[in-house]
C-alpha cells in the first residue's frame, strides 16, 4: 500500500500493528513479472482466510489460512492490514483496523507466541459502517514529510466521514456505493475506486485540503452491481490490480486497470479467479516498504 507504516503512529492517531500467518503483498514486482495481490479476508468463525491472486490468463490462487483472532460473527468491516516483515528478532507484525460488532477497533497480532493479540478501541457506534481503511503516505522512508487520514462509510445514509488525527469532517451523497477500494495514496489526495448498487463504477477523489470535498468521476455506467467487495492494490507504477466479489455466488473476477482516466480507463478483464469467495469480510493485505499506491 505505502512506505507503511512504522512511522504511521507518530503522525496518526491509528495502532498499527501485525501477524504472519498471511502471506504479504510480493515486494516491487517486476515490470515482465505478473503482479499479485493477496486478497486477505475474515471468515464467519473469525479466522484470517484469503488468497494469493496472480494475473495471469487466467488468474491462478494459492489459498490462505491463519490464526482465528476473533469471535465468529462480530466482524463487520476490515480496513487494509499491513504486514512488517521478519525484524531483527525474527519476528513480524500484521496489523489492521476492524470493526466488531459496534465498535472500531485498531489490532495488531505478532509472531511472537510472547506477544499478546492487541485490540485497542477506537470508538463506538461503528456498527453501520460499511467500509474502514486508513491510507498513509510518505514522500520517502524516514522522510517527516508524510499524510495519513481514517476513512468510514455510514451505510444507509452514504455519509462519507474522513478523520485526520482528531478532526472529523464528512460529505454526503454516497449511499448507493456498495463497496470502496482505496487505489491512491498521494501528497495531494486519496482516491477509492467504488461500485454502486445500479451498476455503475465511478472514482472518488478525495483532496486533502479543508472542508472534506470529494471529486466523483465516473469510469463505467453499468456491468458492475453484482460485487458486494472490492480489493486493490498496485501493479506497476501506475495501474491497479482489482479483484471484485460477488459473495452471492462466491465467485471472485481479476482485472487490470490502466491509471483512471473518467471513461476512457482501460479495464482488462483476465478471467475468474479459482476458489470460493463467500467470507463476510475482504481486504488488501501488504506489505511495509510498498512505493504508495498510485492508479489515480
Amino acid at each position: 500500500m505505502s512506505l507503511k507504516r512504522a512511522s504511521a503512529a507518530a503522525a496518526s492517531a491509528v495502532l498499527l500493528g501485525a501477524l504472519a500467518t498471511l502471506p504479504a503483498s510480493a515486494a516491487t514486482k517486476s515490470a515482465t513479472a505478473a503482479c499479485t495481490i493477496e486478497v486477505g479476508s475474515i471468515t464467519a468463525a473469525g479466522n484470517f482466510g484469503g488468497a494469493s491472486v496472480t494475473a495471469t490468463t487466467p488468474p491462478t490462487a494459492e489459498p490462505s489460512t491463519g490464526a482465528h483472532v476473533f469471535t465468529a460473527g462480530i466482524t463487520k468491516a476490515s480496513s487494509t492490514w499491513t504486514n512488517t516483515g521478519s525484524g531483527p528478532d525474527g519476528n513480524s507484525t500484521y496489523y489492521g483496523s476492524v470493526i466488531l460488532n459496534d465498535t472500531l477497533y485498531d489490532a495488531a497480532d505478532h509472531s511472537d507466541p510472547n506477544q499478546p493479540f492487541e485490540l485497542k478501541k477506537v470508538g463506538s457506534g461503528w456498527g453501520n459502517f460499511t467500509m474502514v481503511e486508513n491510507s498513509f503516505w510518505q514522500q520517502a522512508p524516514g522522510s517527516p514529510v508524510m499524510a495519513s487520514a481514517r476513512y468510514g462509510l455510514l451505510g444507509g445514509t452514504g455519509v462519507l466521514y474522513r478523520w485526520i488525527n482528531s478532526r472529523r469532517e464528512t460529505a454526503s451523497g454516497f449511499a448507493s456505493i456498495k463497496a470502496m477500494a482505496l487505489i491512491s495514496e498521494t501528497k495531494n489526495y486519496d482516491t477509492f475506486l467504488a461500485n454502486t448498487r445500479g451498476g455503475a463504477l465511478y472514482t472518488i477523489r478525495i483532496p486533502r485540503t479543508s472542508p472534506l470535498k470529494p471529486i466523483v468521476t465516473k469510469v463505467r455506467a453499468s456491468t458492475w452491481g453484482s460485487f458486494e467487495a472490492l480489493v486493490a492494490d498496485q501493479c506497476g507504477t501506475q495501474s491497479t490490480i482489482l479483484t471484485a466479489i460477488d459473495k452471492d455466488s462466491g465467485s471472485a473476477y481479476l482485472y487490470a486497470v490502466s491509471h483512471i482516466n473518467g471513461t476512457a480507463t482501460v479495464i482488462k478483464g483476465l478471467g475468474k479467479v479459482p476458489g470460493t469467495y463467500k467470507d463476510p469480510v475482504y481486504f488488501n493485505s501488504t506489505a511495509e516498504g510498498q512505493p504508495p499506491l498510485n492508479g489515480d
